[in-house]
């Protein structure tokens, strides 16, 4: 059975390693926050000019001027930083983050990463995306695996605007977790109730499957 957002937000929380420095792209990475213990000391940035995001705020507990980069209402952590958006992103560049979780339309075989445009979609912005991925240490990408429509979203070759070549590690879906290495693409973990087959069928690149994939 394919993962809801917040179950894939929740998984995603389980690989963030404690004491990392985290930046939350908007839609599902900005839900992760919400299932990282205190213990773990894993500091989450928004590019907006927050450090110490603690995950979303509570129903009746919303502040309409404490908001991440999606415009969502959000807690923040003891000792939480606020600054301005160029020292946010001066952050970023510096190569101080050690991992940004962020959504996609495609991600390649190579690991390129497009993100930001959908062509006759309208007019739409790169935003931060592009400043992010080339400072931080890490690029990991959640989306569902298929379009609405049922097309792959990991495919060989991005058909959208690219937003950075060969950047993303490790994409998390609603039915598997894929690790981008040198020699492709490695099915590392399938959803409950999904099979290696499915994740196959439903994938627009040549797949290394193990003999036994890890369940969630």
């Amino acid at each position: 059975m394919a993962l809801t957002k917040a179950e894939i937000a929740q998984r995603i929380a389980r690989d963030v390693p404690p004491g990392a420095y985290v930046n939350l792209g908007v839609g599902i990475p900005t839900l992760v926050a919400g299932y990282i213990p205190a213990e773990a000391e894993v500091v989450f940035h928004s590019e907006n000019g927050i450090l110490g995001i603690g995950g979303p705020a509570p129903p009746g507990q919303e502040d309409p001027e404490l908001v991440d980069a999606g415009k969502n209402a959000i807690v923040v952590r003891p000792g939480a930083a606020f600054f301005h958006h160029a020292d946010s992103f001066a952050m970023l560049r510096g190569g101080h983050v050690d991992i940004a979780i962020l959504g996609a339309y495609q991600v390649s075989a190579g690991g390129d990463l497009a993100n930001w445009k959908i062509p006759g979609g309208g007019a739409q912005n790169v935003g931060g995306a592009m400043d992010i991925v080339a400072g931080v240490k890490q690029v990991w990408v959640t989306m569902t695996h298929t379009t609405p429509d049922g097309q792959p979203k990991i495919v060989q070759q991005c058909a959208y605007p690219l937003t950075a070549a060969g950047v993303v590690r490790r994409i998390y879906t609603d039915l598997a977790v894929v690790e981008v290495t040198r020699a492709g693409l490695a099915l590392i973990e399938v959803s409950p109730g999904v099979t290696a087959a499915q994740v196959v069928a439903a994938t627009g690149a040549k797949l290394e499957v193990p003999e036994r994939p890890r369940m969630a």
